[in-house]
């Protein structure tokens, strides 16, 4: 019979790639996996911060997360740096400062590896709750912006020109984007986020025929690496959170396979 650690574990990490999900098929959509490097980099610096002010962890990572991307959107405006190029200055720098504040707080000792890549056996109850109580907002946020945030995806001049506002549904995504890191640090760190988000997505793509198809296709995935990480680390004594991301990794590569593909092909000719 499993430990009840164990099963906290898979039920916490189930939570995230549920969240994770729909906002990873924005981010494979509209080409952001910077952007959530660059929030996943942050959530150091906001870690740094919550130990030195003695605040939550998770509200200081969501706090520094949300300032770096509307500090994205004012630089876009008005520096003539291109996208990417600000997206490294942000990322790149948060990380730093999050680990030079860590260095000067000499009496505090931090589990640097457990930031970094996650430490998804920790989690107790009251972390699950967060995972689904927070996730249940994000989604519940994200099915209200859902049609004007497709339309900006897919034609933002369009959107803009039908009156959905697509800058405003941008920074509720940015900051949704925030909330889910802040959420899922714990589970898989700060530098395998955005792995969580891209890769069950990208996966999903493959087979999806439509963009909510996508996202559900998506969370299925991410759950299934989940459970495959857990049992796979439990089995060969590797890093859980990493294994987690190995685990995707593996379904993404047999989407790629010839039977996979004769598959989608049969369908698409089914139909």
């Amino acid at each position: 019979m499993l430990d009840d650690f164990f099963v906290r574990a898979i039920v916490a990490g189930i939570g995230v790639a549920i969240v994770a999900a729909p906002l990873g098929c924005f981010v494979v959509w509209r080409r952001l996996a910077y952007f959530g490097d660059t929030l996943s980099h942050a959530a150091l610096l906001g870690v740094a911060l919550a130990l030195f002010f003695q605040i939550d962890v998770v509200f200081a990572v969501f706090i520094v997360c949300a300032l770096v991307a509307l500090a994205l959107v004012a630089l876009q405006q008005r520096a003539s740096l291109s996208s990417d190029s600000l997206l490294g200055l942000l990322a790149h720098s948060s990380l730093a400062l999050g680990l030079v504040v860590l260095a000067f707080m000499t009496w505090v000792r931090v589990d640097l590896m457990g930031l970094l890549f996650g430490d998804i056996l920790a989690v107790s109850k009251t972390d699950i709750a967060l995972i689904y109580g927070g996730g249940a907002v994000v989604l519940a946020i994200l099915a209200w912006i859902w049609r004007p945030l497709f339309a900006s995806t897919v034609n933002r001049e369009l959107a803009a020109a039908e009156g959905m506002a697509p800058e405003k549904t941008n920074i509720v995504f940015m900051l949704l984007m925030a909330i889910v890191i802040a959420i899922a640090m714990k589970i898989v760190g700060v530098l395998l986020i955005t792995a969580l988000l891209i890769i069950p997505a990208a996966t999903a793509r493959r087979l999806a025929h439509g963009p909510e198809v996508m996202a559900v296709l998506a969370a299925l995935v991410g759950s299934a690496a989940v459970i495959f990480g857990l049992f796979g680390s439990l089995q060969w004594d590797t890093p859980s959170g990493p294994s987690i991301v190995v685990a995707a990794l593996l379904l993404f590569m047999i989407s790629l396979t010839p039977v996979y593909s004769i598959f989608v092909r049969r369908k698409d000719i089914a139909k």
